[in-house]
């Protein structure tokens, strides 16, 4: 499947009937296994476009990232995983774009922002790969970036729990807590008409966005039963 496809693909009828009906078997098994909690909900737009950015502590946090709404969002992985056609369609149907690795970050930054101005809410976790520890590590721009140029806002949001639930290297999902806190939409900021925004705005709404993960962080680790440092 060519990646113009695998990019398009999943927005017909079918894969998002899929989409509920997988929502509709996996989120209460997880909620379940997990005791998972949820608080702000309120905070999701109810229409059009958002950037959801979590805090990154587990392999586990894109589903959990997930169950905040049952309509479908967007996240980004790895072209690889399209190799196979049918895989390939599950993975779109379940919300999924490809992205090259190793290549230039502006085609990453090119299909999140096209993902974005096609009306579609997208996952993008601003402290990059998985960290440990209770500390919101320094931010990548991308988030911001990307929310800034589409015009759209940033939900943050905090995951506790999930780094006991499936620990770096484990090989087994523990049946542990995991509460989720959604914070605030941050609106983007609005270049003046036929002006564009200076860098200072992009790094005021990066310090913005991190000082509020960190809140909502401390806030989900408190309804956890658990302390650091890890086992």
């Amino acid at each position: 499947m060519s990646k113009p496809d695998t990019f398009l693909a999943g927005n017909g009828l079918v894969s998002r009937v899929f989409y509920r009906f997988c929502w509709s078997l996996l989120i209460p098994v997880v909620r379940i296994y997990t005791r998972l909690t949820i608080n702000g909900r309120e905070h999701l737009p109810q229409h059009g476009a958002f950037v959801l950015a979590p805090v990154h502590r587990s392999y586990l946090d894109t589903p959990f990232a997930g169950c905040v709404r049952s309509k479908r969002m967007r996240f980004m992985g790895k072209d690889t995983m399209w190799k196979n056609r049918q895989f390939g369609w599950v993975l779109s149907a379940l919300g999924s774009f490809p992205v090259t690795r190793g290549t230039a970050d502006r085609e990453a930054l090119r299909r999140a922002i096209q993902v974005l101005e096609g009306g579609d809410p997208l996952v993008l976790f601003p402290e990059g790969e998985r960290k440990q520890g209770p500390l919101v590590q320094p931010l990548f721009d991308g988030a911001v970036y990307i929310a800034i140029k589409a015009g759209v806002p940033i939900v943050p949001v905090g995951i506790g729990g999930s780094e006991r639930v499936m620990p770096k290297k484990a090989r087994f999902i523990y049946p542990r807590k995991v509460h989720i806190e959604i914070g605030p939409a941050i609106p983007a900021p609005v270049a003046p008409e036929g002006g564009r925004l200076p860098r200072t705005v992009y790094k005021d709404h990066s310090a913005q966005l991190h000082a509020e993960l960190q809140r909502l962080f401390d806030k989900a680790m408190e309804r956890v039963p658990w302390d650091y440092p890890l086992d």
